[in-house]
């Protein structure tokens, strides 16, 4: 009966990424079969995770991260979760024997949201987009080469940059609701209500820098997982493209949001240049 508990716990990992995200699914449908479930186990981890700090106002939210923490420390060690989450992700874990450091920076940047509310310098900034983002590419790096370490230490880089690429695009479409809503405020020295096209600009060309370079290592992933990150990589750039495009008390005032229909045009101009072997 383990293995149909281990079934129902990733089937949990899998409803959770097609429940919060649209995009991430399509992306990681996209992936081969024998490394998609693995991915959808790495997301419902970290979705719980950050569920916890961003939604749950009524609790008590230290306490709850904390009792996350410890469960997921126990469910590595014993190999098991009644946490169907946590079980999935643990698996994934000590199948790719993922460096718990990985994990460690992502909850530290996890907690931080907890409290900190502002961050004033670069090296603050990275350090929490390094913990919050980079480190979950690098998890997922990790199962796409099936934990050869030469090739994961090879494109690491490049994962970093994607994973900086990605959040630096939420944190722009999202300025609206994480300082209304949640009272934070990510981009060093940006004040929100003197958000121009110039402090626009400046933070466009640090994202087009961050994807330039993770295009390369893309390239460079086995084909049981480039097309899947490349759809992810179009999917933001779309959205990118379409902050750009988009005045600035637009983005101060509402959610930018890429449409379902020009997703799954993005999947097949993706799947028609991976086809032509012209990615």
């Amino acid at each position: 009966m383990e293995k149909l508990f281990d079934q129902v716990s990733e089937s949990c990992s899998r409803i959770v990424t097609e429940s919060y995200s649209t995009s991430f699914t399509l992306a990681t449908k996209m992936l081969d079969s024998s490394i998609r479930q693995d991915i959808y186990n790495i997301y419902g981890f970290v979705r719980f995770a950050d569920e916890i700090v961003d939604s749950f106002h009524d609790f008590n939210k230290e306490e709850l991260l904390n009792l996350f923490e410890l469960d997921l420390k126990k469910s590595i060690k014993d190999k098991i979760s009644l946490n169907p989450i946590l079980n999935s992700f643990q698996k994934t874990l000590n199948k790719y024997e993922i460096d718990y450091e990985l994990v460690n920076s992502f909850l530290k940047s996890m907690k931080s949201d907890l409290n900190k509310k502002q961050y004033l310098s670069s090296e603050e900034f990275d350090e929490y987009v390094y913990g919050s983002a980079d480190v979950v590419g690098l998890m997922c790096l990790k199962v796409f080469v099936k934990g050869d370490q030469k090739q994961y230490n090879d494109l690491k880089p490049y994962a970093m940059s994607l994973g900086s690429a990605f959040q630096k695009v939420n944190f722009l479409r999202d300025l609206k609701a994480d300082h209304d809503g949640l009272n934070r405020s990510y981009f060093p020295n940006l004040d929100i209500d003197k958000f121009d096209e110039k402090s626009k600009t400046i933070i466009l060309n640090e994202i087009n820098n961050d994807f330039s370079h993770a295009l390369k290592g893309i390239f460079l992933l086995p084909s049981s997982a480039r097309f899947g990150v490349y759809t992810a990589y179009k999917y933001y750039l779309k959205l990118l493209n379409k902050l750009k495009n988009t005045n600035p008390l637009k983005i101060k005032s509402t959610r930018i949001r890429v449409p379902n229909y020009q997703k799954i045009n993005v999947l097949a101009r993706s799947y028609v240049r991976y086809r032509l072997n012209i990615l």
